[in-house]
């Protein structure tokens, strides 16, 4: 499976310099939040594939949910044989709607706990934050939760996929890294994932 995961920013490739089949390839499309409903409209509707999201924490604006999507935000889906779990929103460091503290994030977790073990575990996190010490920053903004680090290391995933860190906030900011045997995505802009490469 080819899948397209966006975050964060508009990717001028697939967006404004768009030309007709260059979404064709993809069977899946993961946002990470923090883009608005008119550029997933946009995507789902040229790639004629699913596209599944999770909130970003300035996603609080949109008036609307993006048509033709679908929104894994607190819950576990399944398309093509991979489970993916989605929990958007970044660490609260401000009131909004889609912004949590690490208490209230790891409530969220423990609420999908049975529907992770009634699907023996997850193919993918689809986060907006990354990880407390994976990608994330020192600042409040930017920090990342320890509960992902807890999901990672109990059920071991195949790929971890977030946003919410733009890879232009610094030069060391990584695409991919490993985490034991997760790779972990930072899906800025975007990232492309072919599930078919041999798991590291």
């Amino acid at each position: 499976m080819k899948i397209l995961a966006v975050s964060d920013e508009p990717s001028q490739r697939y967006y404004d310099y768009y030309h007709p089949g260059s979404l064709a390839d993809f069977d899946l499309i993961l946002s990470c939040g923090d883009l608005s409903p008119q550029y997933l409209e946009f995507l789902v509707t040229m790639a004629r594939c699913p596209l599944v999201y999770v909130h970003g924490n300035h996603d609080e604006v949109y008036r609307r949910e993006p048509e033709g999507c679908i929104c894994a935000d607190d819950c576990l889906i399944e398309y093509g044989g991979l489970r993916i779990l989605g929990l958007g929103g970044s660490y609260r460091y401000r009131n909004g709607t889609y912004m949590y503290s690490e208490r209230q994030m790891l409530h969220r977790v423990r609420r999908l706990w049975l529907s992770i073990k009634r699907h023996r575990g997850f193919d993918i996190l689809l986060t907006h934050a990354p990880a407390r010490g994976l990608n994330d920053l020192e600042t409040l903004p930017h920090r990342g939760f320890e509960c992902f680090n807890t999901l990672l290391e109990r059920f071991k995933p195949r790929y971890f996929v977030h946003g919410h860190i733009h890879r232009n906030y610094g030069i060391d900011i990584p695409q991919r890294m490993q985490k034991g045997s997760t790779t972990v995505i930072n899906a800025f802009e975007y990232c492309i994932i072919d599930t078919e490469e041999p798991k590291k």
